[in-house]
């Protein structure tokens, strides 16, 4: 019997899809995260609600048999900066880092390998980006196979795109962080990851496309993401209810963190190009420079803060058009969430979804670094107003077609043909 043994600190909604297939199949020998709450316990029930809330996030639709959770790193990087200590969780090498907690997680998942390989009669480790050599070299100790996913661009090429990035528009280089931030340490650790990993899992074909030349004889699976299931009857109500006339102004939403690695430079420069009264640029995401920065380059736009994830798709349906001209993306889930929402996209090939368009029917793809081209498809977009109907129903109909189900399947499918 097939098993394998899955890490990852949060459990983000993507690697929940991979457990739950795994389960399914009787394939799951062990999921290790850091935190792992159980919705039946007592102690959960008599907690404070914003901590009941915040652990609740951290259930999974698993037996807890199969969870080993390691909890205690998390917690300080979770509690610390409550209580005045959010400089223990900020610099890559301090104690309750992300780092700090990813590097953790991998060590004890490590341990865990010898201790259940032989008894589970486990086959393959399963883990991500930043969290995979302590176990990768262990799983080489034990003859296990490694599986590596890498939700986003390899480091060579993401760091080599912002630092082009930090020389064309200095101004946003505060805005960048990340990869043009990571000490040696990590760019090494990360390297070494890639080279032991067998299996490769990404999200799209940007992130294969970025892969080192030497890497590209692995076994690479591509598997696109799910979007959100469709929508209650509250939110068609709510929906219908949003003034999508032509009397207003053509909304155009951004959401992410506003940085240049996401191209919000290239997006304001768009709309100063256009310099048009009948489009209204609308912002959600967190800040990464103060906002006299952001006004400084652009004054007009409307700023909406972050929100409950039912909150911003109802932001969503308000609007008629998204657009996303990232530098250097994995895959990025909110694509799909607009386009599930009936927005037609405005996106780059680096956002890691050129397959969402269909052109002019659900959007258009422009190339990186580009404002003239994204200000002519707002342009278009004012234009043809008349059309923007079609393309959002066109466009739910395609988001339709990436399930998480699918996305769960699909890489659960390629571990037992790697396998066998």
């Amino acid at each position: 019997m097939m098993q394998v043994i899955v890490s990852h600190p949060t459990g983000n909604r993507n690697v929940r899809a991979v457990i739950e297939a795994l389960v399914r199949e009787n394939m799951l020998a062990e999921f290790n995260t850091t935190l792992a709450a159980n919705p039946n316990s007592v102690i959960i029930k008599l907690l404070p609600a914003a901590l009941k809330n915040e652990l609740l996030r951290r259930t999974f639709s698993l037996p807890m048999q199969k969870i080993r959770s390691h909890p205690w790193r998390e917690l300080a990087r979770l509690g610390l900066p409550k209580i005045g200590l959010g400089h223990l969780v900020k610099q890559e090498h301090v104690f309750a880092s992300i780092d700090a907690v990813y590097k953790k997680l991998d060590q004890a998942t490590a341990k865990r390998l010898r201790r259940i390989s032989f008894r589970k009669k486990c086959n393959a480790v399963y883990t991500y980006e930043d969290g995979a050599l302590a176990s990768f070299a262990k799983a080489k100790e034990l003859g296990l196979k490694c599986i590596y996913d890498l939700p986003i661009a390899y480091w060579e090429t993401g760091r080599r795109l912002m630092m082009e990035e930090a020389e064309r528009l200095p101004d946003w280089a505060c805005t960048l962080g990340g990869g043009i931030k990571d000490s040696l340490v990590k760019l090494e650790r990360k390297t070494k990851e890639l080279e032991l990993a067998e299996m490769i899992v990404v999200p799209g074909q940007f992130v294969k496309d970025s892969l080192p030349d030497w890497s590209k004889n692995k076994h690479i699976v591509v598997a696109p993401f799910g979007s959100p299931l469709a929508m209650t009857d509250y939110e068609k109500k709510t929906e219908q209810q949003n003034d999508k006339t032509y009397n207003r102004r053509l909304r155009v939403l951004f959401v992410g963190s506003m940085g240049q690695r996401k191209g919000l430079g290239d997006l304001f420069e768009a709309m100063r190009l256009l310099n048009n009264d009948n489009i209204e640029l609308v912002v959600m995401g967190s800040l990464l420079a103060p906002m006299e920065f952001y006004r400084k380059q652009y004054p007009h736009f409307t700023y909406e803060a972050g929100r409950p994830h039912e909150q911003v798709l109802a932001l969503m349906r308000s609007c008629d058009v998204f657009c996303l001209p990232s530098i250097v993306e994995g895959r990025a889930l909110v694509m799909q969430e607009a386009m599930s929402q009936g927005l037609p996209l405005i996106i780059t090939p680096n956002t890691g979804g050129a397959d969402l368009i269909d052109k002019g029917k659900t959007g258009f793809l422009i190339p990186i670094r580009s404002p003239q081209a994204i200000a002519d498809k707002l342009n278009w977009f004012l234009e043809n107003r008349s059309q923007i109907p079609e393309m959002s129903q066109l466009s739910k109909q395609h988001a339709a077609n990436y399930t998480w189900e699918n996305y769960g399947e699909t890489i659960k499918c390629a571990i037992k043909n790697f396998l066998t």
